[in-house]
């Protein structure tokens, strides 16, 4: 299966289960793995043959931006549907980086894998 990705798209947003996240905007990372096959773009080199990664990078940054979910685990779930939903894909690697949520680690999140491959 061929892979078209979109990783460290950094948006704010209302993300955490405690009090004081809920009044603020933090940033998180957003990686994006998207199964799609590239065949027919590859022979015809036209932009309509293929997954607009500017597409679904703008629709992404809306959702999440107007999400405010408790856990990282919910958005990546609903991040996955949209991409499974909306777009021509079977499958789709998501992950969140949630930098600062544990003190002491560089990176904390989640990682989930939807659809088939």
């Amino acid at each position: 299966m061929d892979i078209i990705y979109l990783h460290d798209l950094k948006v704010d947003c209302v993300i955490g289960v405690w009090d004081w996240e809920r009044k603020i905007k933090q940033t998180i990372t957003i990686d994006l793995d998207m199964g799609f096959d590239i065949r027919k773009a590859a022979a015809s080199d036209a932009l309509e043959d293929t997954l607009s990664y500017k597409d679904v990078s703008k629709r992404v940054e809306a959702f999440v931006k107007d999400s405010g979910f408790h856990l990282v685990e919910k958005l990546a779930e609903e991040i996955a549907g949209i991409l499974l939903n909306e777009f021509e894909i079977k499958w789709c690697r998501v992950k969140i980086n949630k930098f600062g949520a544990v003190r002491g680690a560089g990176d904390v999140g989640v990682l989930i894998e939807r659809g088939t491959q």
